[in-house]
């Protein structure tokens, strides 16, 4: 009786379940965090192994900028950490200039 009550509930939990859709899903930073990836494993032929974001800021209004932390791995094997300040117009989603900053040690 008690593994099918457990059975029963798991069915039901499972076809009550609303389904969420990847762009719904996807916080408005996504975008501008694919970007900051692209361009720093093209900036350093690296590879990503960590990302993290920092958050925005209204610099003016129609500048924004978005700020990621990155942990970067190069062929080598070496590691570091890179900020990437992606700034952009909010107005009409233009990129106006991705920054890298690397933090040694």
């Amino acid at each position: 009786m008690r593994k099918s009550g457990m059975i029963a509930l798991l069915l039901l939990f499972l076809f009550t379940a609303v389904p969420v859709s990847a762009s719904s899903a996807a916080p408005d930073y996504a975008r501008w965090g694919k970007i900051a990836v692209k361009e720093a494993q093209q900036r350093y032929n690296a590879d990503i192994v960590d990302y993290k974001h920092i958050g925005r800021i209204q610099l003016k209004p129609n500048l924004a900028e978005e700020k990621f932390k990155l942990q970067v791995r190069r062929k080598d094997g070496r590691e570091f950490g890179v900020l990437v300040k992606v700034r952009f117009n909010p107005s009409n989603n233009r990129l106006q200039a991705v920054q890298f900053l690397e933090q040694r040690g």
